[in-house]
């Protein structure tokens, strides 16, 4: 079952996530900005993969169209590059709960560099711990 979701933050630099859903509901994910623009990253948390704590970023704007797959087992998390900005993104499960889990945006052990000073991060985001991969 696909879900649609929307993701809006209304000040430049944001940060939300890292975000996965913890086996067996991990959720594949396919990302696009709406409205304005966000560097989208993906982290891979996969057991056995041979990108394992490797992480990808794209720049994802309502100009550019571009979209980010991000497959199940990987962290999600965005940026705001411009104030107002929007995302929509289908996952491949629905949201459970108990299922929910992340990575700090600053785990030292990934590494993110992401493109701005982060301006604003929710309290839960800023709190998740460092380093699940191993």
């Amino acid at each position: 079952m696909l879900q649609v979701n929307i993701g809006f933050s209304h000040r430049k630099g944001t940060v939300r996530g890292m975000h996965y859903q913890k086996a067996p509901h991990g959720e594949a994910k396919l990302v696009r900005c709406t409205r304005g623009a966000v560097f989208d990253v993906a982290l891979d948390l996969r057991p056995g993969s041979s990108t394992l704590g490797r992480w990808i970023g794209a720049e994802l704007s309502v100009s550019n169209h571009r979209m980010l797959y991000i497959p199940a087992g990987c962290a999600h998390g965005y940026q705001t590059l411009q104030d107002e900005s929007e995302i929509c993104y289908m996952t491949s499960r629905a949201f459970v709960a108990s299922a929910a889990s992340g990575v700090r945006h600053d785990d030292p052990r990934f590494a993110i560099r992401w493109p701005l000073p982060v301006a604003c991060i929710s309290d839960v985001d800023a709190s998740w711990p460092d380093s699940v991969a191993s």
